[in-house]
Formats: C-alpha cells, structure tokens, sequence
C-alpha cells in the first residue's frame, strides 16, 4: 500500500488525526485574512469585464507579422481606448475595444486595415451593444441566486438548516476568493469565467456533502451516549474523509493547472484563461472552506444548542473523574482493543490524544485483553 493510502487507512480507523475543530479558530482568522484581502482588491482595482458585459467590438485579422504589443498600441491609438490584442493559432490577431459603437468601428477597421497592412475586406468585426452584455451580466446573478437558493433548501431537507448554512457560508467564500483573485490579477471577466464559477460551486458542494454524509452517520444517537461530544464526531468526519478529498482535489486541479499555466501562459492561448483561473483558485478554495470553514462551523452551530451543551457537559465530567482516579476513558480502553484486531474502527481526533470517537458509537470489536 503507497504512503498516502495507508496514511487515509490509519486516519479512516482513529490512528491518526488532525485537531481541525479545536483549532478552528486559526483556520476563521486565515480565512477572514484572506477574504478581507480579496474584497480589498476588488474595491482598489475593480474587476476587468469583458466585452461580452460592456460592450464594443471585436476585429478578427489574418495572419500579420505585427507583434501583439505593436497591434495594442496601434488599436488604442485608432480607437481612443485601451485594446486588448490576443495572438491566434493561424497567425492572426484578435483585437477588442470596449465602448464602440457601429459608426467608430468602421472607422476604426479602415486605420487598422491601414496600420496593420492588411485589407479592410479580410478583417471580420463583431459588435456586441450594452445593452445585451447587461442582460447577459443579469441573467449570470440570477443564475447564481438560483443555485444557492435551491443548495440551501436541498441541503436543508437532506441534512438540516445548520448544515445549509454552513455550506452557504463556504460557498460565499469561495466565490469572493475567486472574484477577489479576478481584480488582483486583472485577468478579464467573460461568460467562461461565470461558468468557471458555477463549476468551481459544484466541486465545493460535493466535498462539503461528503464530510455532512459522514457526520450526519456519526452523530445518530450521540445523546444517548456519554462518551464523545459533537465536536469529537465531526473532527473523526474530517479525517476519515481528508484523503479522499485531497485526492480528488489534486486529480481535478492537475488538467486545470494545464490549461492555465500551459495553455494560457506559455501557449499564449489568452482566451483558456477566462474559465481555467477561476477553476484553478476555485477548486483550491473549495476544498479550503470544506476541510476548514464548513464542518468546523456546523460543530460551532450544533454546539450551541442545549442538548449539546448538556451532552459536552456530561462527557467533559466523565472524562475528569475517570483522569482524577487514574482510570483509562471508555475512549482509551477502545484504543487498547484497536491493538487487537486489524477491523476495529474508531475514529480519528487529535494526533498524539487517546481519546477519538469509534465509528457510529458502538464499541470496537476487538477482544479486550
């Protein structure tokens, strides 16, 4: 078995973990670190929309030997704003300017047809009116409203309010780290990258769902025991499930990671860069604010409720007096049994701690020695 599975086997089984719930407030400040960067960002450069949400025109040129910086210069200077110019597979350019109307680009063909040495007739100009790039702009935040509205109620029915609310917030998360990451770089905002948004939402969900799966599992019952508190379950829900969405995080970001950093970079294939970058910082995100925003802040909501509290309470006093008369825990004797059969599963907690929640409840089933 490779390093990476039998370390997931050993976090499935309570052998090792990770404490994210108790550290979760390292994990909040991170991320409100990182949010309060990305809305700075937005708010100092704005975002760079497309032509596709301002309007304008776009002129497509044969092959030419005029280098794209000269093409940009000679565009700006024609048309009296800032042109973007992307080099094409066949040798050709690609040419767009904001805020043209059908008049100026005429006008702005024949200096081009002139400056570029190519003729106006083989020059193919698209225009794209306000009007239409703001209906489109509307028809993306209604598309966006409708996905978290139907999230929260599908994960309302299927888990409960708590967990909605906590995938909501991851969400909101991820897609300001992705918009914020947009106005930084200064990367142009077209339809690809509003599906680059709604796909990167996806991804976020499922590892979100996939964790609430397995805590919903574990926390059957959970008063009726006196062993282990919410928060124990859902930090075993995390481990036991982390391997699996590191791996599948690594598998989706790898073709990602080609189309922005070959495809867009050194290709030059401006165009992939619309919809690879918000995968890119999306998928990271996502399974950013799964692992460390989503579950810790279910625990936070659910622990807050009085049965809970009760629930902590009394294992917290359990735990005490079992410590103060030098009595191995319920938790540790389970450890002990973990010694004596290879099909014992508790569940993982804190790396170095014996205390880890078993699977559901139930105790192991190793003999006790």
């Amino acid at each position: 078995m490779s390093r990476l599975g039998n370390l997931g086997a050993r976090l499935y089984r309570g052998e090792v973990g990770y404490d994210f719930i108790g550290k979760r407030r390292i994990w909040y400040g991170v991320s409100v670190l990182i949010t309060i960067t990305a809305i700075v960002g937005l708010a100092v450069s704005g975002l760079n929309m497309g032509i596709e949400f301002k309007g304008g025109a776009v002129f497509t040129t044969p092959k030419t030997s005029v280098s794209v910086s000269d093409a940009e210069d000679l565009a700006t200077e024609a048309s009296g704003h800032q042109a973007i110019v992307q080099k094409l597979g066949n040798g050709g350019l690609r040419i767009q300017i904001t805020e043209v109307d059908t008049a100026k680009s005429d006008e702005i063909k024949a200096k081009l047809s002139k400056d570029l040495s190519v003729p106006s007739e083989k020059i193919a100009a698209d225009l794209v009116g306000p009007s239409w790039g703001e209906q489109i702009a509307n028809k993306a935040w209604t598309g966006l409203g409708v996905f978290m509205v139907l999230v929260v109620i599908y994960l309302a029915i299927a888990f409960e309010w708590r967990m909605a609310v906590a995938a909501l917030v991851a969400l909101i998360h991820d897609i300001t780290i992705t918009v914020g990451v947009y106005a930084l770089v200064g990367f142009e905002v077209t339809p690809g990258t509003v599906i680059g948004l709604l796909t990167i939402l996806g991804y976020s969900l499922y590892d979100t769902v996939v964790v609430f799966d397995s805590l919903k599992e574990g926390t059957k019952g959970i008063t009726k025991q006196t062993r282990w508190t919410y928060s124990d379950v859902a930090n075993r829900s995390i481990n036991s499930t982390l391997v699996r969405s590191i791996n599948t995080t690594v598998v989706a970001l790898l073709p990602v990671a080609g189309l922005l950093f070959i495809g867009g970079g050194v290709l030059g294939a401006g165009m992939l860069n619309d919809i690879s970058l918000a995968l890119f910082v999306g998928l990271a995100a996502g399974a950013y604010s799964s692992i460390f925003i989503a579950t810790p802040l279910v625990a936070d909501l659910k622990e807050r409720e009085p049965q809970m509290k009760a629930l902590k309470k009394r294992v917290l006093a359990k735990r005490a007096a079992a410590s103060a008369k030098g009595e191995a825990t319920e938790a540790e004797q389970d450890d002990e049994d973990l010694t004596d059969t290879d099909d014992a599963a508790p569940a993982g907690a804190v790396v170095g701690q014996r205390q880890q929640p078993p699977r559901g409840h139930g105790r192991t089933s190793g003999k006790r020695r």
